[in-house]
């Protein structure tokens, strides 16, 4: 072989080994139906990340693609309004009875019938936040046993504080623990910086809520790059992935954490600009597979294609859907969209 092809062939593997140490989520988009949870848990948020054109935020908080936003029509991959799929999140994860928000009861019928415009229902997207009915659809989705879905991320924190046994997720210190695949990593999203110490203490103390975020963590260390990837659903208003720096010890490196008294984001402090500078405060492992079969079945579930939804009023009516309209707040219902012959 000439020296030519000997250095051509040397660049190709580089280029092959920087591949494989990439974004994970092509290759794990194919196994939703693992027999491992974690595997279908870090499947399922990367099927969904390709499906929103795969943004992402570098390891040094800078958000480094956008193509499509939660309130647009259409962009998702093969198509697709993004407003639609986040109202999926919600009713397949069994969410969209628990809340009375406005537009909410339009969701149903808008998720199943696209030629339906669904006004209630994509202001209802815009204006609620979904991150955590991403995460219950995901996990879900991914059969995880015993877990229950919510529309705040801190019910499932809490429940792994004050039910170890109970909760598929054990509660744990981000800076002290290796992240894997399968596992949360949680921010409280308040002026206040709790940490992990804040943050038990207060869980043990009997709160019953507070504003956080968490990510899935789709893909540890591949291919030895020092980089976990992790997937959130609302962050900037899509399906985003983060990637974060890992030492040598596996755990997170040089990770952007929130303090008293730090500056606001501002042309005049461009340093605070970091959109992985969080007050990070807990890393929810999952726990093992032989330890989650003693919570509940661990099998792949069988996904079938999601039946319509009958509905039985509309807010938006469609005119000669034949929907009538919901009542008004008084009680009375009012009329029935016209039909077109009418």
């Amino acid at each position: 072989m000439g020296m030519g092809r000997v250095l051509l062939f040397v660049v190709l593997l580089g280029w092959v080994g920087v591949a494989s140490a990439a974004d994970q989520c092509p290759l794990l988009r194919q196994q939703q139906s693992a027999s491992e949870v974690a595997t279908r848990i870090a499947a399922a948020a990367c099927d969904e990340h390709l499906r929103w054109q795969r943004p992402f935020i570098t390891p040094d908080g800078r958000i480094a693609s956008g193509q499509v936003w939660e309130g647009e029509a259409r962009g998702l991959e093969a198509g697709g309004a993004p407003w639609r799929q986040v109202a999926r999140y919600w009713q397949e994860a069994g969410l969209l009875g628990r809340t009375d928000a406005a537009g909410a009861s339009d969701c149903s019928y808008a998720v199943t019938n696209p030629a339906y415009p669904g006004l209630g229902c994509r202001g209802f997207v815009i204006d609620t936040p979904w991150s955590a009915a991403f995460v219950s659809w995901v996990m879900q989705r991914a059969g995880v046993p015993a877990f229950r879905g919510s529309a705040g991320h801190f019910d499932y924190v809490r429940a792994a504080r004050r039910d170890p046994e109970g909760s598929p997720y054990r509660f744990l210190d981000p800076m002290a623990t290796a992240p894997a695949t399968g596992d949360m990593l949680c921010y409280v999203r308040t002026q206040r910086v709790y940490g992990h110490a804040g943050l038990a203490a207060l869980i043990d103390s009997g709160a019953t809520g507070l504003n956080m975020h968490c990510d899935v963590v789709a893909a540890v260390n591949p291919g030895g790059d020092g980089k976990a990837y992790l997937v959130g659903g609302n962050v900037q208003q899509a399906v985003t992935m983060r990637v974060l720096n890992l030492n040598a010890a596996g755990r997170f490196w040089s990770l952007p954490r929130r303090s008293e008294g730090d500056p606001a984001c501002s042309p005049e402090a461009p340093s605070a600009c970091d959109f992985n500078r969080q007050d990070w405060a807990v890393l929810l492992q999952l726990k093992p597979q032989d330890a989650l079969a003693k919570l509940g079945p661990v099998e792949a579930p069988r996904w079938l294609p999601t039946p319509p939804v009958q509905q039985t009023c509309c807010v938006n009516c469609v005119v000669g859907s034949g929907v009538p309209r919901c009542p008004s707040a008084g009680g009375q219902p009012l009329p029935t969209a016209p039909d077109p012959e009418d």
